[in-house]
């Protein structure tokens, strides 16, 4: 049982009456009608700039433990502290310098419309008054309910309060599985069903009894005992507890590792897809997404990271987020003392300050057809009778002008954000407009410039096409996406010219066998309707087979153990376990974390060609041909995939393989595509050493 303070009978009697009618009032309501997506959806379209917040037990460390210094919100699972150890953190926190109104005022200076913060990690402590765990804030010194008083402070402050809660419990003993290294912790008698109710329990008190909360953010959904019919299971629960609530799509399994959008094909839940720590190179039409990111290296408190983004790349990604269609949340691992660190602050109070200003060009803003530039970003806003390009111009070009290809609309006026009266002169040149800039930027991080155009969006990107290879041996092919526009053309020139109404209009894909320069526009009554795309296809010799093949099929591996932040670093090491195997397996692994493995084997080509290879991986990898790197996946992240190409003569080549794992999950995945092949794990009898 927790420890209560002892009361008299009448608050005893008075307090359950007086919290009923609170949560009667505050919660969503069971029986409240579904809403669409897109009402659900509604303010956090508008939001597009939120606040994360890892805190909990992990900020007492702050990152170091028995000498080690990179830690962060996982360091109970990377530091492979005991339970026991671990829990002693509990009776150390004691934030006195925690003010929830603090926070919330930070955040709203900031120019963020709401706030995710950690209700439960994956360590299993609770930042809230939890009526069916003792691991939580009550039974700290502190023995204030965090989540309430920021409840409060929200409510207060107009700004939208939202919960991350793990669905991954390394504490409770009814989860599964236990963390690989806890060999005397025995999953004996563990349910995990029970564990489930435990966790609804909880997610019902969170979204019942703490004001109207916006979004459940998800995460721990990877392991293997989470399944597709518990994500949905649990989706529709909480759905069924707040109609309106906003759910991420980590609930479900349908998330693609760190790239963070959900599979195609599948009945996956979830409103909204969660890429973390990056930022995709373009948006997803008709799709709803989010990136998180950090300001330095850790989600938690770490007090050695030094490594800060700064003000001027925050604001940057803040415009890039916006200008695909996304929204961007924003993490602050606040101190043990309850504060945020200084430098968190000050980069909070910098981009409030761009965003006291320029604001209008992020909330509510679409992805622009137009795409990025290499001078800034463009964000848009449609009106009754027209629309807003919003420029955010991060370099003046030396022209002192920004062309804006494709835009068929005629502009009404030009002027600068932040001095409304100071009108730019603006033309059209062909397809394009043609803005005059001042002759010095207003705003050297991002000077906003607001183009008003009149009538529906008609804005013609550039033409997309698709090639297999920029390079190739024999054959080159190219095929352009035909745009589903009504009296739009295709126009190509493979001669250097640029295309016009009489050039070749495209109908089939065009082949090559000679290095060649396409060309390709948009023509509309006999006028470019687009910015001109060029695309050079190269033909190459292939690279000369100069292995032999092995005595046998497969590949060596060498396994490492330390801690690096590369491969380069990887090879420092000392070999702890040498060996033979069949496939890129992570298998002969000994621990969860802070390892490397180093592949190498000959590899049969069957044909001259261009051959792809791919490496998706958590943390880095590499991949080399005959000594040549061919891809470059390195460096701390999460799950993702990097692709190369090589043009590979017949016969066998020497294949090498480096990966490393940090810390949280590892996996990697070693692929190729055969030219006109499909995309798929290396054949076993085309390996060997």
């Amino acid at each position: 049982m927790k420890n209560r303070p002892i009361i008299s009978f009448l608050f005893l009697v008075v307090l359950p009456f007086a919290l009923f009618c609170q949560n009667a009032s505050e919660a969503p309501g069971a029986g409240a009608p579904l809403l669409s997506q897109n009402e659900r959806m509604a303010w956090w379209r508008e939001a597009r700039f939120g606040l994360f917040i890892h805190w909990g037990l992990y900020a007492i460390p702050a990152g170091e433990w028995k000498g080690e210094t990179d830690y962060g919100e996982w360091i109970r699972h990377s530091a492979r502290i005991p339970l026991e150890t671990y829990d002693e953190f509990a009776p150390q926190f004691n934030p006195v310098d925690f003010d929830a109104r603090a926070w919330v005022r930070l955040a709203k200076q900031a120019g963020m419309k709401y706030i995710v913060i950690t209700s439960k990690h994956h360590d299993g402590f609770c930042l809230f008054d939890a009526r069916n765990s003792e691991f939580d804030v009550m039974s700290t010194p502190f023995k204030r309910d965090i989540l309430k008083e920021l409840s409060g402070a929200c409510r207060e402050e107009g700004m939208k309060l939202c919960f991350y809660h793990s669905i991954m419990d390394w504490r409770h003993p009814d989860y599964l599985p236990r963390r690989p290294w806890e060999t005397d912790r025995s999953a004996q008698g563990a349910d995990f069903s029970r564990y489930i109710d435990y966790m609804k329990a909880q997610l019902k008190q969170l979204v019942t009894e703490y004001g109207d909360i916006g979004v459940l953010w998800f995460d721990g959904e990877w392991e293997e005992t989470w399944t597709h019919e518990y994500g949905k299971d649990l989706h529709d629960y909480v759905r069924s507890l707040a109609p309106a609530i906003i759910i991420n799509n980590r609930v479900d399994k349908g998330r693609q590792g760190m790239h963070g959008m959900t599979l195609e094909g599948g009945d996956y839940r979830g409103d909204f897809g969660t890429p973390e720590q990056e930022i995709p190179d373009t948006g997803f039409p008709g799709v709803d997404w989010e990136s998180c990111m950090t300001m330095n290296r850790h989600w938690g408190y770490n007090k050695n990271d030094t490594v800060w983004k700064s003000s001027e790349d925050l604001l940057h990604k803040l415009a890039d987020i916006a200008s695909k269609g996304g929204n961007f949340l924003l993490n602050v691992g606040p101190m043990a003392n309850g504060q945020f660190p200084p430098e968190s602050v000050e980069r909070l109070e910098a981009m409030g300050r761009w965003m006291a200003v320029n604001g209008e060009s992020i909330y509510g803003a679409e992805a622009s057809p137009l795409g990025a530039f290499d001078w800034g970003r463009v964000t848009l806003k449609r009106e009754a009778e027209g629309f807003i390009l919003y420029l955010h111009v991060f370099d003046f070009p030396e022209s002192g002008q920004l062309h804006l290809p494709g835009v068929a609309n005629e502009a009404e006026k030009a002027y600068l954000l932040a001095a409304p009266h100071t009108a730019l002169d603006v033309r059209r040149e062909e397809d394009a407009l043609v803005v005059n800039l001042p002759a010095q930027p207003l705003d050297t991080i991002n000077t906003v410039i607001v183009l008003q155009c009149r009538g529906p969006v008609a804005i013609y990107p550039l033409p997309e096409v698709k090639v297999e290879s920029g390079i190739f041996v024999h054959q080159g092919k190219l095929e352009v996406e035909q745009p589903a526009l009504p009296d739009i053309s295709v126009h190509y020139t493979t001669d250097g010219s640029e295309p016009s109404p009489n050039s070749p209009k495209y109908s089939e894909p065009l082949v090559f066998s000679e290095s060649t320069m396409v060309k390709v526009r948009l023509f509309r009554d006999g006028q470019p309707a687009s910015g001109l795309l060029s695309r050079k296809l190269e033909k190459v010799s292939p690279w000369p087979a100069g292995a032999e093949k092995g005595a046998q099929p497969g590949l060596q591996y060498a396994y490492y153990e330390g801690v690096w932040k590369s491969v380069a670093e990887l090879k420092q090491a000392k070999a702890k376990q040498t060996g033979a195997a069949g496939a890129f397996s992570l298998a002969p692994r000994q621990r969860g974390d802070h390892y490397g493995f180093e592949f190498n084997a000959n590899l049969f080509i069957p044909a001259d060609e261009v051959y792809r290879f791919f490496t998706r991986s958590d943390d880095g990898s590499r991949l080399f041909i005959d000594g040549k790197l061919v891809v470059d996946n390195d460096g701390l992240h999460g799950a993702r995939e990097i692709m190369g190409q090589a043009p590979l003569a017949r016969g066998w080549h020497s294949i090498r393989v480096l990966y490393f794992e940090g810390d949280g999950s590892d996996e990697l995945k070693v692929e190729w595509q055969p030219p006109g092949g499909e995309k798929g794990p290396i054949p076993l009898e085309n390996l060997s050493f």
